[in-house]
């Protein structure tokens, strides 16, 4: 199995994301995602191609829970049967879960913004942790 995929790294903390590997250069398959090189694989789509983006990439994604860190990893640009076009991410989690998400819905950082750190360091610890807080 190659131990290389972003799936089988886990999670990751501010200081060792770097380690993840994107899935850059083509689209992702069913047989990329079962082997864990690949977050998503989307069907019934037109137009698939990868989209031109450095991964691993830090971000910060909005979800209906409110914001939570995580690394891109997959980036995609996918177009519907009704002509819409979607620019979809794979993303792994700091605790080693991943996730999918369309670009409109997260910020990309850099691994300094602080807001981020606060995050990835919230999740790995377990517990919330404020400005004034030691992680």
């Amino acid at each position: 199995m190659d131990t290389e995929d972003p799936l089988a790294q886990g999670g990751f903390d501010v200081d060792d994301w770097l380690r993840l590997k994107g899935f850059a250069g083509s689209v992702a398959t069913l047989d990329d995602v079962q082997a864990g090189r690949a977050v998503f694989a989307l069907d019934e789509t037109e137009d698939p191609r990868p989209l031109d983006m450095e991964l691993p990439q830090p971000l910060i994604w909005w979800e209906e829970d409110g914001e939570q860190a995580a690394v891109a990893v997959q980036a995609e640009t996918h177009r519907t049967p009704e002509g819409e076009t979607m620019e979809v991410l794979g993303l792994i989690l700091p605790d080693g879960g991943s996730a999918v998400a369309l670009l409109d819905d997260v910020d990309l950082v850099d691994d300094t913004d602080p807001m981020w750190r606060r995050l990835v360091a919230s999740a790995v610890d377990g517990a919330d942790v404020g400005d004034d807080q030691a992680p």
